[in-house]
């Protein structure tokens, strides 16, 4: 439910109050989830007492502050100085000496109770897993991302209707991640994870490429089922696949590792999708500006491309009705500057398409070689299934 809730919910909220309110709505729900945790979860202790590790959580927390930090903020100050002798490369460079000092931390107090134990890693399918968690962020962030954008500025869809657009393939994943959840516990997870990751890169990879200025939201429905039952697939498989061979009292440090490094990638998809489409957009401006406007008079071919190039490398949202936010000379006929808006329109929405396709390239990669590490994933016979019809026929006791 939370699949489908999320795009279309959101969308409701931003286009009928304010974009602030898909933070306000979390508010009641974190409120219900404490409240429900007191009342329903047993109160179990295990009669051992646990320490925190205070450092490793400070060292963790500062590393990924300035990491995220860094990334997310970069294009705003042209990975260059932020304010006096701070810059965006030397806040990721204390990010780095920070997360090496965790890293450090957490070798020398394997012996105690780390944040997070190195003994999680000697299993291979836990390590398989986090490398795919991470790719797949990545993955979904860089195609969510430019396509959302697509979908309202460029063709003029509310935030609502966007969400709306996109809720077929979360609707369908609904459904098929519990039948995928099941097929995991009987058969594994490694195939069906490789399944999912496919299906979703080749269907978001559809979007992308039939993706026009003038498309229509029917037009994606087709590539979005193909996606949502590739999502289906892929994030039930994930968990399990994971944290299948986990010490159950290493739990709570496997799943945190496992959730930090999905969000890590998440903030690093949107800080490279970010850099790469507005470099892409660019690139494309100059080039549709170029080619669109070769029939218009000189003294205003110049200054035209010239402000085009100048406003997306400022970060301009694409949009309906845009003209590249060129100043015309006054006295120019009506007709003329009616042109030269069609012009700057059309300039903006097939630049936009063009630099949305080239963008999307690099998380659809992302995503197929995450599918190609699923084949380093061990396969692991389900509890329930006998290793043999010798060991099947001996009695079974319960302790």
């Amino acid at each position: 439910m939370a699949t489908i809730a999320g795009p279309t919910l959101g969308g409701l909220l931003v286009t009928a109050f304010d974009w602030r309110w898909i933070f306000f709505v979390n508010l009641p729900f974190g409120v219900a989830a404490l409240v429900l945790t007191f009342v329903i979860i047993p109160d179990l202790r295990l009669g051992r007492r646990h320490r925190i590790d205070i450092p490793g959580v400070l060292l963790a927390s500062l590393a990924l502050l300035a990491i995220c930090y860094g990334l997310v903020e970069g294009q705003k100050y042209s990975w260059g100085t932020i304010t006096s002798f701070i810059s965006i490369p030397l806040v990721l460079g204390v990010g780095v000496v920070l997360l090496i000092a965790f890293l450090v931390l957490q070798r020398l107090t394997q012996d105690k109770e780390p944040l997070v134990p190195f003994g999680l890693f000697r299993d291979r399918n836990y390590t398989v897993v986090n490398w795919v968690s991470g790719v797949l962020a990545v993955g979904m962030m860089g195609i969510f991302l430019p396509f959302t954008i697509y979908l309202q500025s460029v063709l003029g869809f509310s935030a609502l209707k966007a969400g709306l657009t996109l809720a077929p393939a979360s609707l369908l994943s609904m459904f098929v991640a519990p039948v995928a959840g099941r097929m995991t516990d009987r058969i594994g997870g490694k195939y069906i994870l490789m399944t999912g990751l496919t299906l979703f890169a080749a269907g978001m990879g559809w979007t992308a490429l039939i993706a026009t200025p003038s498309s229509a939201w029917s037009d994606f429905l087709p590539a979005l089922i193909v996606a949502g039952f590739g999502m289906g697939c892929t994030f039930a498989p994930l968990v399990t696949v994971a944290m299948r061979n986990i010490d159950p009292r290493m739990a709570g440090a496997a799943s945190g590792v496992l959730n930090t490094v999905r969000q890590v990638g998440l903030v690093i998809g949107t800080a490279t999708v970010g850099a790469l489409l507005q470099n892409r957009f660019v690139s494309s401006l100059t080039s549709q500006a170029t080619t669109r406007t070769a029939a218009l008079p000189a003294q205003v071919r110049g200054p035209f491309i010239a402000a085009i190039h100048n406003s997306a490398s400022g970060g301009i949202s694409v949009g309906a009705g845009q003209n590249g936010g060129v100043k015309l000379p006054a006295g120019l006929p009506a007709q003329l500057v009616a042109e030269v808006t069609r012009i700057g329109h059309a300039i903006f929405t097939y630049g936009y398409v063009d630099a949305m396709r080239w963008t999307m390239l690099l998380p659809v990669v992302l995503l197929a070689v995450g599918a190609l590490s699923c084949l380093a994933i061990k396969s692991v016979r389900s509890p329930q299934e006998p290793a043999s019809p010798e060991v099947a026929a001996e009695p079974q006791t319960t302790a």
